[in-house]
């Protein structure tokens, strides 16, 4: 596509925008009085106007039914988990029963951890991207050292080559093979959250194969944003977070994919609670777990259901727009944005694009190394409406989100860093 770095253009394209209409959907932040060029959906997604008539909805079953309502009405409390699946299995490329949301993110990482990172002696590294989300390296350090291990021997990160900001997959799959019968897991982002790159999870998830180890996957900045078919790439298990290109609110629930070739292991080491045991024999009350069919045999407590409700607001909206639209205007919604900032910025050496230019390798973020002006950068364009994300030492992420950015807000976005570039060029 010819694109342009004119208002027309930006105009000319959101009018063409079958999408256009779900951006009324949502509410905007505003900074100084006006609504702002809200490009921070890979941190926190907009909410959406229903939230408070779906929160509402359950606050009256509450009111009228306390509780009863877990068992009666329109949306049983009992099965309100139910309502969420086939959504989250479209958006994650999965059969229904292999998906469901519960708990938080964190949470997710070190309940699916105790099932598929089992060490032996021979066996028990685990590989992971350099610089990965501090909750996951957290994670994984005290995951190691609850099995008596040492964090330093048995995590292998992946650096980028030397010059390079993003990781080869060739790298990646060549070091799944070094390590051999020595690696016991392949736990990555499916996005990495500082560069925006989207691994070939595909290829990686065989690869672990091959050597006899399992792959997982932490989706929290590809969950709603890249297209993923953990089914049909063979993925041994997935967790993910709800708030950010979800739109489900601030720290709401999780959700996990667990392949189902797991479905038929109830002997599988996993911890377990009441709402993961057979629904069918739930409130018989005895003694001895018997884990429900698929990733719901993971379950641990009953469900959030004001959280779940604002959850089923933003999912309605995926539904109704559909995960292959959004993608495609994504792709041009981002290679948009790509093309003013190279257009604006040319060889001022202010900005640098780390993010993939192939789409195929990344989502709808876009991170830029500031090579001149630190934060001061990212906070000028803050005063003029900006909102995006900076990350230390020197990174500004923005994600133009396909649900409800505009073609108009990425070209006032351009307007904003040709000014600001007269500052710190």
């Amino acid at each position: 596509m010819n694109y342009q770095y004119s208002a027309e253009f930006a105009r000319e394209m959101d009018e063409k925008d079958s999408l256009s209409h779900f951006r009324d959907r949502f509410l905007f932040p505003k900074v100084d009085g006006k609504d702002a060029i809200y490009l921070c959906g890979n941190s926190l997604g907009l909410q959406p106007k229903s939230a408070k008539d779906y929160i509402a909805k359950e606050l009256s079953n509450w009111a009228e039914m306390a509780v009863d309502g877990h068992f009666h009405g329109e949306d049983a409390w009992m099965f309100a988990k139910q309502k969420s699946k086939p959504a989250l299995a479209e958006i994650v490329g999965a059969h229904e029963h292999e998906v469901v949301a519960m708990n938080n993110l964190s949470v997710n990482l070190h309940l699916l951890m105790v099932s598929f990172y089992q060490p032996t002696k021979e066996r028990y590294k685990i590989i992971v991207e350099a610089g990965a989300f501090p909750s996951d390296q957290y994670m994984l350090e005290t995951q190691v050292k609850f099995h008596g291990l040492d964090p330093e021997a048995a995590i292998v990160e992946l650096n980028p080559r030397k010059g390079e900001h993003t990781l080869r997959t060739e790298d990646i799959l060549a070091e799944i093979r070094n390590q051999g019968d020595s690696l016991a897991m392949v736990n990555m982002a499916g996005l990495q959250y500082y560069t925006g790159q989207v691994f070939d999870m595909q290829a990686i998830t065989a690869a672990a194969h091959e050597v006899g180890a399992y792959a997982g996957f932490d989706l929290a900045h590809a969950v709603g944003n890249a297209p993923l078919s953990l089914h049909d790439w063979d993925v041994d298990f997935a967790t993910w977070c709800s708030y950010k290109y979800m739109n489900s609110g601030p720290g709401n629930v999780s959700g996990v994919f667990i392949h189902e070739r797991f479905a038929e292991r109830p002997d599988m080491n996993r911890f377990a609670g009441w709402w993961g045991h057979d629904q069918e024999q739930r409130f018989k009350m005895e003694k001895g777990f018997v884990p429900m069919h698929g990733a719901d045999g993971w379950q641990l407590s009953n469900s959030d259901i004001i959280g779940l409700a604002v959850h089923q607001a933003s999912l309605d909206i995926f539904q109704e727009a559909g995960i292959t639209n959004l993608r495609r205007k994504s792709e041009q919604l981002t290679a948009y944005l790509a093309y003013l900032i190279e257009e604006i910025s040319g060889n001022s050496g202010v900005l640098e694009i780390i993010t993939p230019k192939n789409p195929v390798e990344r989502g709808c973020q876009l991170s830029l190394h500031i090579h001149r002006g630190g934060k001061a950068v990212f906070d000028e364009w803050y005063k003029h409406g900006v909102v995006g994300d900076w990350r230390n030492p020197n990174v500004i992420r923005l994600a133009p989100t396909p649900l409800y950015n505009s073609f108009l807000d990425v070209f006032r976005f351009a307007q904003i860093l040709e000014q600001s570039l007269k500052k710190f060029a």
